[in-house]
């Protein structure tokens, strides 16, 4: 009997996204960034970095793909907008936002300084706000969007020494409960992964400020404060999240929204 052969998809006419990802030079961002344009989407590129003009152009040209990359300071709105027009005059829309721009500080409450806490919120939370509400006209007129806020383990539980941090993460939530509510009848979806702790440079940083706060090693702090909480004693693969996020940027999640998606190897289980 002849068997049947399966015919490879010949459809090539996949959607192309246009992505902007906020701190995207390096980290998370990098990699979700490196991901989307393995898929062939546009990515606008955002970071602080001398050479994000290099980055952007070296994934350009290792996945055939267009990008555009912007240093504006997510601290403020009127560079934020100005992005955005740019991407918008570019690409003709911006389809995907994903927030993931932030920094840490691990300090007592009684240590903690002032104008550190006001950054942390600033670019953790604040900038997540200005981001969605300068590409949240584009994306209603085109009837669909979507938003994804990289939050943390912390939006969601808290940990000593991370006042600003737990605060701001546990208001990026919430505020893309808001997103996802108001968006709904636009085509708009909004969404929070949570991860646990991911290897980057700000994770490094971490395990130093917090070697000097409990008065640890830094393997100790690993071990016995940083996995401690996860039933899975790793750190979390940048791949899984970007795999997460291209989902939730496809049509087939158009019913997932206000949703915090934990990856966090059940630290938040418990």
């Amino acid at each position: 009997m002849k068997k049947n052969k399966v015919k490879k998809s010949t459809n090539t006419h996949k959607k192309i996204l246009t992505v902007l990802i906020t701190g995207s030079t390096s980290g998370i961002g990098l990699g979700l960034a490196k991901a989307f344009a393995k898929e062939g989407h546009n990515i606008i590129f955002n970071g602080l970095e001398k050479d994000g003009s290099s980055i952007a152009a070296d994934v350009a040209k290792e996945f055939k793909v267009k990008t555009l990359y912007s240093s504006a300071n997510v601290l403020k709105a009127d560079e934020i907008d100005a992005m955005v027009t740019e991407g918008e005059k570019k690409f003709g829309s911006i389809d995907v936002l994903i927030n993931d721009a932030g920094i840490q500080h691990v300090a007592p409450i009684e240590d903690f300084p002032n104008a550190t806490w006001d950054a942390i919120i600033g670019i953790n939370l604040s900038a997540s706000f200005h981001t969605s509400k300068a590409v949240w006209q584009g994306m209603k007129k085109q009837k669909f969007g979507r938003i994804i806020n990289i939050a943390s383990a912390h939006g969601l539980v808290a940990s000593e020494f991370k006042s600003a941090y737990v605060a701001a993460k546990h208001g990026l939530v919430g505020l893309t409960k808001v997103l996802a509510l108001e968006g709904a009848t636009f085509g708009i979806t909004a969404n929070s992964i949570c991860p646990g702790y991911v290897k980057t440079p700000l994770v490094d940083k971490q395990i130093a400020d917090q070697a000097k706060a409990h008065g640890l090693s830094k393997e100790k702090v690993v071990s016995d404060v940083m996995l401690a909480p996860q039933a899975i004693k790793e750190f979390v693969d940048i791949e899984a999240i970007a795999a997460l996020a291209l989902f939730l940027s496809s049509s087939n999640a158009k019913m997932i929204t206000g949703a915090a998606l934990s990856i966090d190897g059940g630290w938040t289980a418990q």
